[in-house]
């Protein structure tokens, strides 16, 4: 499964979107610009897409009203030891109210990998955060035995964006 990803103004994209009623996507926006998201097993309907393959995935797009992508660079070396640790995860974000689905995305062209949660709401992601499971999944960061801790993983810092989608009329 692919993941293509596109940006431009909210109306240009969701007119794209609503030309595709028969494909996987979803248009967001927030305050600085809009982005579309094309799941699918086929071509991307992109000229030129930022493209990724889906290595780990849970839920749906449906219903989904606030999109949180956690942008993580990661250098060649370290791309199997990141791969293996988000493959092996606990799952415990499935079991979250508000939850509707995550989507572990390994970059084609760039550096960059995405973790893309998808929730039905601000405030269900907020609610994950300062959640027992939260904690319980990120309990190893910032320790020795934490995957951030280990060295020639990451080639820059991290970068979280988050995106509202608005509901259909």
């Amino acid at each position: 499964m692919k993941l293509y990803m596109a940006r431009g103004t909210y109306d240009f994209l969701k007119k794209i979107e609503d030309k595709h009623p028969d494909e996987t996507m979803v248009t967001m926006q927030n305050t600085d610009s809009a982005l579309l998201i094309h799941e699918t097993s086929g071509a991307s309907i992109f000229k030129e897409p930022r493209s990724y393959e889906v290595i780990d995935s849970s839920g749906t797009f449906s219903g989904a009203g606030f999109a949180v992508l956690n942008n993580i660079p990661v250098t060649e070396e370290g791309r199997p030891l990141f791969e293996h640790r988000f493959k092996n995860r606990a799952g415990l974000i499935e079991n979250e109210p508000g939850f509707s689905a995550i989507r572990v995305l390994r970059p084609l062209e760039l550096n960059t990998y995405i973790i893309l949660t998808l929730w039905r709401d601000e405030k269900s992601f907020k609610n994950w955060q300062n959640s027992k499971a939260y904690e319980k999944a990120h309990e190893k960061r910032g320790t020795e035995s934490g995957i951030d801790k280990t060295p020639n993983i990451f080639s820059s810092p991290s970068y979280v964006t988050q995106y509202y989608i608005p509901e259909e009329e």
